[in-house]
């Protein structure tokens, strides 16, 4: 399973200050999830990186208080505004169905190697364990 990461902060008043929140942890994060917990989409991603046992971090953007504004920084980001959006090593790979695809043709897992020392987790606390993190 992955971790779960919620964050509940009122602290990003403009685009500026979301589009650096999403910069900061999608570099501090080998695999980072921008999803909605109703997108049928975005459990399909996440079940990719269950099923391969991966570390992930979820951030749900219905259920954080600047998720409107981090979506429009992830358009402006990506040039997607769709969810889920999903980040390996820093870089955009799409949504649910590129996650899918990449697995399903062998791409995903060297992507998740490729991941810098910083973003990989080297203990067991957490990797494919279910544990969940929440930050709010």
């Amino acid at each position: 399973m992955g971790n779960f990461t919620s964050f509940s902060s009122s602290g990003l008043s403009s685009t500026a200050a979301c589009g650096q929140f999403l910069q900061e942890v999608v570099s501090h994060n080998c695999i980072v999830i921008f999803s909605k917990t109703t997108c049928p989409y975005c459990k399909m991603a996440k079940n990719v990186f269950n099923e391969i046992g991966a570390t992930y971090k979820v951030i749900e953007l219905d259920e954080h208080n600047d998720g409107r504004r981090l979506q429009e920084a992830l358009a402006q980001m990506t040039g997607a505004r769709t969810v889920p959006r999903v980040f390996i090593n820093g870089n955009c790979i799409g949504g649910g169905s590129d996650t899918k695809e990449l697995h399903q043709k062998g791409k995903l897992l060297p992507l998740i190697e490729q991941c810098a020392p910083c973003c990989v987790k080297t203990n067991s606390e957490g990797s494919g364990s279910g544990q969940f993190e929440s930050t709010k």
